[in-house]
């Protein structure tokens, strides 16, 4: 099961609000939010070592030729690339960490953002044609990028923490599985397993349907270059991010990833588990985890630190929006 070129469901505002109420069905609380602090999801996503990931999941994204001409068409991404990390990750933590209502608010405005993100490709891409349609509420289009995102986050925390066995794996999916109901897929469009997923995955890298088009290479090569920022990213995080890709992605992108670079990344990776576990609680953990569990015990906003490691991550204090975004699409992460 893996995406196919021509027509597919498209979800709108009532799909969307199917699966919020099979959301609300599996969460873990009103308080709690959709997955809780004895979730998998949770000890996995407040690591902050899954942003080792971060480039490897951005390129497998724009290797589908609809999210290369969307970003490119749609996006603000270079022009304004840490404003698009803040957007994205304010959308995606408020989803994982928020409470309830703050996770299905910031899936109807994501969606409200997605219904505005069409068009035509411009040129032939694998087995899409010239000029056919694409969407950003396609299911197909949203599985795989949902599929990048747990599929590379738990690649990154195996990278530097201790795998998750075979149980603890499937429960992940599973609570992932419930995350994909906030974009709006339905759960009979994913694969219903651990194994199931990680074949659609293997089917997705082999298929035509990952074409890295020239516009991905260009939107690349400006982001892997630090997209006209005064701080680039470091030579090691490149290298990790070409270490992470699947080898036909990395040549569709024309990466290359000789002795030096895998040198640079095993070395990286050497002094990263070294130091990363020893670490305090509160540098290791990302702000929204810490804004969560302060509101489960009772605080009524973020301590200092929890508000400026927020703004780190998501560029505004609290996971909670503010007026203004809950009536701008800009807070969706394009």
């Amino acid at each position: 099961m893996f995406t196919m070129p021509g027509p597919a469901p498209m979800i709108g505002h009532d799909d969307l609000e199917r699966s919020l109420a099979f959301v609300r069905g599996h969460a873990a609380g009103p308080q709690e939010g959709v997955f809780g602090p004895a979730s998998v999801t949770w000890r996995v996503d407040r690591e902050a070592a899954i942003f080792l990931g971060a480039g490897r999941a951005l390129l497998m994204q724009l290797a589908h030729p609809w999210v290369a001409t969307a970003i490119a068409e749609h996006s603000r991404t270079l022009a304004d690339p840490i404003g698009r990390f803040h957007r994205t990750f304010g959308v995606m933590y408020a989803m994982a960490f928020g409470t309830l209502d703050q996770a299905l608010d910031a899936a109807r405005r994501l969606h409200r953002r997605h219904s505005t993100i069409t068009g035509l490709l411009s040129a032939k891409a694998g087995p899409f044609a010239r000029a056919s349609a694409y969407a950003a509420n396609e299911v197909s289009a949203l599985h795989w990028v949902h599929a990048t995102l747990v599929d590379t986050a738990l690649e990154a925390y195996n990278l530097v923490l201790p795998p998750l066995s075979d149980e603890e794996r499937e429960r992940y999916y599973a609570e992932n599985r419930v995350f994909a109901a906030l974009f709006g897929i339905p759960d009979a469009a994913l694969p219903p397993t651990w194994e199931d997923f990680a074949a659609y995955n293997a089917a997705m890298h082999a298929s035509d349907t990952l074409t890295v088009t020239p516009e991905a290479r260009a939107i690349a090569a400006k982001i892997l270059d630090g997209a006209g920022l005064w701080l680039r990213p470091p030579v090691w995080y490149l290298a990790l991010t070409k270490r992470l890709l699947p080898p036909q992605l990395r040549a569709g992108f024309g990466l290359d990833y000789g002795d030096a670079e895998q040198r640079r990344a095993e070395l990286a990776l050497t002094w990263i588990r070294r130091i990363y576990p020893a670490l305090p609680e509160r540098l290791r953990y990302v702000g929204p985890y810490q804004e969560a569990t302060g509101r489960l015990s009772g605080r009524a906003r973020p301590d200092l630190f929890t508000q400026c490691s927020n703004r780190l991550w998501i560029g505004r204090s609290s996971i909670a929006p503010n007026q203004s975004e809950h009536n701008s699409p800009r807070t969706a992460p394009h």
